[in-house]
């Protein structure tokens, strides 16, 4: 399956609840193009994470097709889901989400553990956390970690497999200015030197004018989709 190029065709999600039919998304049609740089911005409830979900599988529309490639994801069953999602998507959380009772490593690795792969999975995790800067972390547990540690073995975990998109969900959202302006610059040289394309969806308009490109969103809808002043 191609891969480089994600494309939302039609894309609409409603959630269900109490009789009440409610879109979360409405009609999006959106190309992202192979190694691109994009910032998803708009007031809470806008959509944002719910399209990144979709775009990482994690969740599937109500209606429209989402593509990579000319290949329609809604058509594969969960394994298949699964296996897609393992091969080509990062995802990087707000919150984190690592494992508590393992390790910065096995936090890294944890993705791997139910997968055969061509190279060796302990020297993978371990180059991603020294990439990182947390080479002196290797054994320490979460709660033995800072927010931006912790939010630097996330980064490394979603890379562990060298996905060809990288999703972030909020990724400088719960941290200190300066930790956040470390995790940034860690996601536009991965963007850069390895040629992964990046999306992610932030509330900070400065941060937002750093991508190629910046995605608009309000009630559930894409109103602008610009390139920023910084790149055009």
């Amino acid at each position: 399956m191609v891969t480089n190029v994600m494309e939302c065709k039609g894309v609409n999600k409603v959630f269900q609840g109490d009789g009440i039919s409610t879109y979360a998304l409405q009609d999006i049609n959106v190309r992202f193009e192979e190694g691109e740089l994009v910032a998803i911005v708009g007031p809470s409830g806008s959509g944002k994470s719910t399209l990144l979900s979709l775009l990482g599988a994690l969740d599937l529309p109500t209606d429209g097709e989402i593509l990579y490639g000319d290949s329609s994801i809604i058509k594969l069953n969960q394994k298949n889901l699964a296996d897609f999602r393992f091969e080509n998507i990062g995802f990087i959380f707000q919150q984190f989400h690592l494992l508590p009772t393992l390790t910065a490593i096995e936090n890294v690795m944890s993705p791997l553990f139910s997968r055969k792969v061509s190279y060796d999975k302990k020297e993978r995790a371990e180059n991603l956390l020294i990439q990182v800067g947390l080479e002196d972390k290797f054994n320490s547990l979460p709660a033995q970690l800072s927010g931006g540690e912790q939010q630097r073995v996330a980064i490394a975990r979603a890379l562990v497999h060298e996905p060809s998109w990288l999703l972030a969900d909020e990724p400088t959202g719960n941290l200190d200015t300066d930790t956040g302006e470390i995790i940034f610059n860690r996601l536009t040289t991965l963007n850069k030197e390895k040629g992964c394309g990046v999306i992610y969806v932030t509330h900070d308009h400065e941060l937002a004018s750093r991508a190629d490109r910046i995605v608009e969103m309000k009630n559930g809808k894409i109103i602008s989709d610009t390139r920023s002043e910084v790149h055009a």
